[in-house]
């Protein structure tokens, strides 16, 4: 199936009303005219991209970060349904405030840390 195959079984399976919004990552197939001309028709349907040199499995990653430092990671959980309380209820709470997340860094100032932290780790101890 490709991407103007996907958007058709979305519109077939979405009620009319609603409109839909599509996080895509920044692959050139979401960018090709037939899918253009397509979006035009149902302007229903909006895409949102991740940021250049992100993918939507960072968004991901970033989203269970976030569940492992404010939810589990001084938890005590004495059960599985303790556990499973505990993970509903935050997302629930997450999900009733989201916001999207906003990318603070450009790719270089990132490059640039990552380099800093290589050299120092790769320095010989003292």
């Amino acid at each position: 199936m490709d991407f103007r195959d996907f958007l058709d079984e979305i519109d077939r399976q979405t009620e009319p009303g609603l409109a839909v919004h599509v996080i895509c990552d920044n692959l050139f197939a979401h960018k090709a005219p037939v899918v253009h001309r397509w979006l035009l028709a149902h302007p229903r349907f909006q895409l949102h991209f991740t940021p250049t040199y992100s993918s939507w499995i960072n968004q991901v990653g970033r989203w269970f970060a976030e569940l492992e430092q404010r939810c589990l990671e001084r938890g005590v959980h004495c059960s599985l349904d303790a556990l499973k309380a505990d993970l509903e209820g935050w997302i629930k709470i997450w999900n009733e405030n989201a916001k999207p997340f906003k990318w603070t860094k450009t790719a270089d100032q990132i490059i640039d840390r990552i380099c800093r932290y290589c050299s120092r780790i790769s320095e010989p101890a003292h």
